[in-house]
């Protein structure tokens, strides 16, 4: 497993709380697809905030074991489309569904613990496993080790004993992922997980995940507002505009004329040392 030293049954985890598993509509055990098939799935959704529609008619599948990238600007709806996606906002209409026992691992951009409360890193792991169960649940060495096993995927063990409100954002970043990763999630989901990186360190993360979803088969949803980000990353793609949604494998999604169209400028796809790259703007020369 890559490292990045140095630089619930039914249960959603959100900043530490779990998120009741009957705000999503479950398959049952005699209609759920195979396991090569869709983990979350949503049909002719309406999605928006009381009077206000951002999209109409919007169908989505997230395939096991797939990295998906849900790419779009600030305000585009991408808040929006994630929080209907993890059951945490009710569509307009049409309904999202996900497998029974499927458990979803969110790592939010920020985090509201408190600055002023003095809880370790190690702490905040444990809540990734604490959060799936009762107020009573005594922590144990088992679980201790857990949350240092996580934060050893992440190369990260020697924070185990430092206060949380002390790391800078990009360890702090780390530190939120393994608490997510501590209760071995079938589908993680990452809200601009490489905010406040170097670049060093963005791109430890970026072959971090992408480590984890070929030798874990761990469903992996990314959202960012930077599309170089996941543009080498993801298997699948949901590109974000104006009332619409450009979204389907990497291969269909990415040509030069429906990213312009979707944006009004042109943009020029090339390969720079094997890995794909974006130029935007007018010129005849392409990368």
């Amino acid at each position: 497993m890559a490292s990045l030293s140095g630089r619930p049954d039914l249960a959603v985890l959100l900043a530490g709380t779990v998120i009741a598993p009957d705000q999503f509509v479950s398959t049952t055990m005699s209609d759920r697809a195979p396991l090569s098939d869709w983990v979350l799935k949503g049909d002719n959704l309406r999605l928006g905030y009381g009077r206000r529609v951002l999209f109409n008619d919007f169908s989505f599948e997230v395939a096991r074991g797939e990295i998906l990238g849900i790419v779009g600007p600030n305000g585009s709806g991408k808040t929006t489309l994630l929080k209907t996606m993890l059951g945490l906002l009710t569509p307009l209409d049409g309904h999202v569904a996900r497998h029974n026992g499927l458990s979803i691992s969110y790592v939010p951009q920020r985090d509201r613990i408190d600055s002023n409360i003095p809880i370790t890193v190690l702490e905040v792991v444990l809540m990734g496993l604490t959060a799936r169960s009762s107020a009573f649940h005594w922590v144990g060495s088992a679980d201790q080790d857990a949350a240092l096993r996580a934060l050893g995927l992440l190369g990260d063990e020697a924070l185990a004993p430092r206060l949380f409100r002390t790391l800078s954002r990009g360890q702090q970043q780390r530190v939120l992922l393994a608490r997510a990763l501590a209760g071995e999630p079938d589908v993680l989901v990452l809200d601009e997980p490489t905010a406040g990186m170097d670049i060093a360190s963005e791109a430890a993360m970026i072959e971090f995940l992408r480590d984890l979803n070929q030798r874990r088969r761990v469903t992996i949803v990314i959202v960012t507002h930077l599309l170089p980000i996941v543009l080498n990353l993801a298997t699948s793609i949901m590109l974000m505009g104006d009332h619409n949604i450009l979204q389907g494998a990497m291969n269909d999604v990415l040509r030069e004329e429906r990213l312009g169209a979707l944006y009004g400028v042109p943009v020029h796809i090339g390969i720079v040392a094997g890995r794909r790259t974006l130029v935007v703007g007018n010129g005849d020369s392409h990368v």
